[in-house]
Parts: C-alpha cells; sequence; structure tokens
C-alpha cells in the first residue's frame, strides 16, 4: 500500500495528533469537561480548525471513541480471542474516567440516527455480542475455568442488585440502537440466573 503523499497525508497526520491529543485530555480530565478549546490548545490550532479536520464536534468525538478501541486492543490483544483482555480493559478503564464518560455520553446522543457514532455503536455492540457470545460457547464446549480478576467479587445480593442494575441500564443503551431486543425478557431471565447463583453459592 502506497503511503498518502502531499496535503492529504498532511491532513491525516493532523487529524492523528487531534486525535491523540483529545485522548491525553479525556484521560486526564477525571469527571471535568472537555471542550474543543482543551484539544485545540494542545494541538496549537484554533477550535474551529481542528472541528474542520472532522466535520463536527460529535465525529471528533466518535473518532477519539474509535482510536480509544484501537487503542486497547493493541495494549491489551483482542477481546474475541482472550477473555482476559476483555477483563485487562475494564480494569484500566477504571483509570480513565474521563475516557469512560465520554464513551457513556457519545453512547446516549448516539441513539439518534443522524448522530456520527450511531454506526459505530450499533457494529460495536454487534461485534461485542457474537465475540463474547463465542467464548462463552468454547468454555462450555472445552470445560474451560472462565477467567477471573482476584480477588473474587463475593456473589451476593449487593452484586446481583449492581449487575441488574447495569443490565437495565446496558440493556436501554442497546434497546436504543437494536429495538428488537426484548429488555423485559432479557431482565427476567437474567434475575433467574443470578438468583440461581446466589441459591447456589457457597
Amino acid at each position: 500500500m502506497s503511503t498518502p503523499r502531499g496535503p492529504y497525508a498532511k491532513t491525516s497526520l493532523k487529524r492523528q495528533k487531534i486525535i491523540e491529543a483529545a485522548l491525553a485530555a479525556y484521560a486526564e480530565a477525571g469527571s471535568r469537561k472537555v471542550s474543543v478549546r482543551d484539544i485545540a490548545q494542545r494541538v496549537g490550532m484554533t477550535d474551529a480548525g481542528v472541528l474542520h479536520h472532522f466535520g463536527s464536534r460529535e465525529a471528533l468525538l466518535t473518532a477519539v471513541l474509535e482510536a480509544r478501541d484501537a487503542a486497547a486492543r493493541a495494549a491489551f490483544g483482542e477481546t474475541r480471542d482472550d477473555l482476559r483482555a476483555g477483563l485487562d480493559i475494564v480494569t484500566h478503564n477504571a483509570s480513565t474516567p474521563g475516557l469512560v464518560k465520554l464513551f457513556v455520553d457519545v453512547a446516549a446522543a448516539a441513539a439518534e440516527p443522524e448522530h456520527p457514532a450511531h454506526g459505530f455503536f450499533q457494529d460495536r455492540y454487534d461485534t461485542s455480542r457474537r465475540n463474547i457470545a463465542g467464548q462463552l460457547a468454547r468454555h462450555i464446549d472445552d470445560s474451560e475455568e472462565p477467567v477471573t480478576p482476584e480477588p473474587v467479587t463475593p456473589v451476593d445480593q449487593e452484586w446481583a442488585a449492581r449487575i441488574l442494575l447495569a443490565a437495565t441500564d446496558g440493556l436501554q443503551l442497546q434497546w436504543l440502537l437494536e429495538p428488537d431486543i426484548d429488555m423485559a425478557q432479557d431482565l427476567a431471565a437474567l434475575y433467574g440466573v443470578l438468583m440461581d447463583a446466589l441459591r447456589n453459592r457457597t
């Protein structure tokens, strides 16, 4: 594959620098809001100059989330092949709350079909579901022990309540992107699984 030259190469390089600056800004932000100006200052540009390379703030943030996923795969491996990689990514995410907040904010906004991140999240959820289902099938077929971090979280009522709330919130996001999902039925099935786990805990 040939290397881009001329104006296109400069634009591509500038886009990459902007994305890297945005990733750093959100990673360092914590709960503080990050503005386009914050990102622009990191690359020595104006707000308008930054947005010129993406078309809109929403498109810029979508590119940032795409880059975040790519960086996670490069650092921890492909989650479709290794459950540990997924757990490592989640652990790492806890150290960058600004990026987690960005993900949640953009995911909610992306429910609108015209949002630049709409297709990104549709594809992301579809791919993630298929990958996780494949991992679970392999563990069942091969009788492999599931990978769990240490220390193991106690399986108790508090844990079950947290999982139910997380599933409720997460299913609402997925349902907005894929209305065929039956949230009530999914939660009823999860409730049954959690009750079995609570009754069978040692």
